[in-house]
């Protein structure tokens, strides 16, 4: 494997186009569990044909490196509709063809019905979504390749925020020691395939120079001191 092509250079290469994307920001952001953040990725910016596919390029450059063995690709809805027919077409354009099939929110009840679209589920279904929050999205979709006869075997995403999750305890949302990738890893028993982690963004910070770049990197380290997981 070329220095180009290592996993360090990828997710390098990827911050890098998620900052000129405008997808990946600096600034004072509030999360879904509450916190202030100091970045925020919103992959639903990646929002015309040229970045799509590039970022389409950086999931499956991600996938060939790693060691999942799968059958098929799964998109959760909503994000995860685009982003797996995406991640599909650009494996299948390196000679990695893949069924792909993804859901509705809402059953139909015309035409074919039914929840699911596109392949039969079958197999190793890969799940192709953009961040993992609290895992919610991931268990949605555990429960409807199951129920299909299938075995969710994989999670891939753009960005692994390695925070802590949130549970809701006694009615108190509350911190809890494991990140939601490591829960599905963990508990869901589910491999995880990330194209960049926090810890990448904050070894990209560091080889920045300029006072506003240091000021992100002192951010950043000080949101993952309080939030972070190993």
């Amino acid at each position: 494997m070329s220095v180009q092509d290592s996993p360090n250079h990828l997710a390098q290469a990827f911050i890098q186009f998620s900052l000129e994307s405008g997808v990946l920001k600096f600034g004072s952001f509030k999360t879904k569990a509450g916190r202030i953040s100091p970045y925020f990725f919103n992959a639903g910016l990646f929002d015309d044909g040229a970045k799509l596919s590039r970022l389409a390029s950086f999931y499956a450059q991600k996938l060939l490196q790693s060691d999942l063995q799968f059958d098929m690709i799964f998109g959760p809805a909503y994000k995860g509709i685009p982003l797996g027919a995406a991640v599909a077409i650009e494996l299948a354009r390196l000679g990695h063809n893949y069924p792909f099939a993804y859901n509705r929110k809402e059953a139909k009840d015309h035409g074919e019905g039914g929840m699911l679209v596109g392949a039969p589920l079958k197999g190793r279904v890969l799940i192709v979504d953009d961040v993992m929050s609290a895992g919610t999205a991931v268990r949605e979709s555990i429960a409807l390749i199951q129920a299909a006869g299938a075995q969710a075997y994989g999670v891939a995403v753009a960005l692994d925020r390695q925070e802590m999750a949130t549970e809701v305890v006694q009615g108190q949302v509350q911190d809890v020691a494991h990140s939601a990738v490591q829960y599905v890893r963990e508990q869901l028993g589910l491999k995880v395939c990330a194209v960049a982690q926090l810890t990448d963004l904050l070894a990209y910070l560091q080889n920045q120079s300029g006072p506003e770049m240091t000021a992100h990197l002192a951010q950043v380290q000080a949101y993952r001191e309080r939030y972070g997981v190993a």
